[in-house]
């Protein structure tokens, strides 16, 4: 999903990208880049990687667990998690158009171990509140994002909050009945209501996925070549953020820890 294409029905949900392979490989093809007006959201389906942070400090993410990041006025990452244990992983990247409030604000970075993050039944709270669960990561409000997974012949029912007119899901194991059958790879976007959504895992195998739930973005999106704003002046904010701050990253020099990882700017 691109916010110039399923991104402009699921707003303020923007972009997700499932991803798969060897995390050494990934971080060595992956350049910095930079980011503003959006926050990304990085959850792992399977495997594990590291972090370390000069504030965050050091730890896993594995299932369960979550790197949140708000790029606000502008940030340049894409090297701060490093190999885990585990030779191979699998997650998805979400891109979360933030409000106007907050679109050319601070930047922040959050690294929640599973240890920490919430359930509800089969399914990790990653953002927002479900069922008096709320999640650590510091989102804004009015969304929800959720890590489930059922085993074959399980059922469970999504209920969206009010407002949450907004709602989608997309698999990466497994099969899911959602009123449709929703394989792997595949998302399926439900109508705008807040009616319940009734899934069950119909394939063989466990069934892994996120879904989403939100009050609708009422903004426009503005799109730069990493960036998401809700107007022409806040992308140039943000755009002028970022060319700054890389003349201050390039001053920096080497930032690597001793991990391999480079912490986000």
């Amino acid at each position: 999903m691109s916010p110039s294409d399923l991104g402009q029905l699921v707003k303020p949900f923007v972009f997700l990208d499932l991803f798969q392979g060897e995390m050494r490989k990934m971080q060595q093809a992956m350049p910095l880049h930079p980011h503003s007006g959006i926050a990304t959201v990085t959850v792992f389906t399977e495997g594990d990687v590291r972090f370390d942070d000069p504030v965050a400090g050091q730890g896993e993410i594995a299932y369960g667990g979550v790197e949140w990041m708000r790029a606000g006025g502008g940030i340049w990452h894409g090297k701060e998690i490093s190999a885990g244990a585990s030779e191979t992983m699998q997650g998805f990247q979400l891109w979360v158009a933030l409000p106007a409030e907050l679109e050319n604000g601070p930047s922040e970075s959050q690294y929640i171990e599973a240890k920490d993050m919430g359930s509800v039944g089969p399914a990790h709270v990653i953002l927002g509140a479900y069922q008096g669960v709320q999640s650590p990561a510091r989102s804004p409000t009015g969304m929800n994002y959720l890590l489930v997974t059922l085993k074959p012949g399980e059922r469970w029912t999504y209920q969206p909050p009010p407002a949450h007119t907004v709602a989608w899901l997309a698999v990466a194991q497994g099969e899911v009945s959602a009123g449709g059958r929703v394989d792997a790879g595949e998302m399926a976007v439900f109508e705008q209501n807040s009616m319940p959504v009734e899934l069950m895992a119909t394939g063989s195998e466990d069934a892994t996925f996120v879904i989403g739930s939100a009050v609708p973005h009422d903004h426009e999106l503005h799109l730069g070549n990493y960036s998401v704003h809700t107007s022409a002046q806040a992308l140039a904010r943000g755009e002028e953020r970022i060319a700054a701050l890389r003349l201050k990253l390039i001053e920096a020099g080497d930032r690597r820890t001793q991990s391999g990882s480079t912490p986000a700017f």
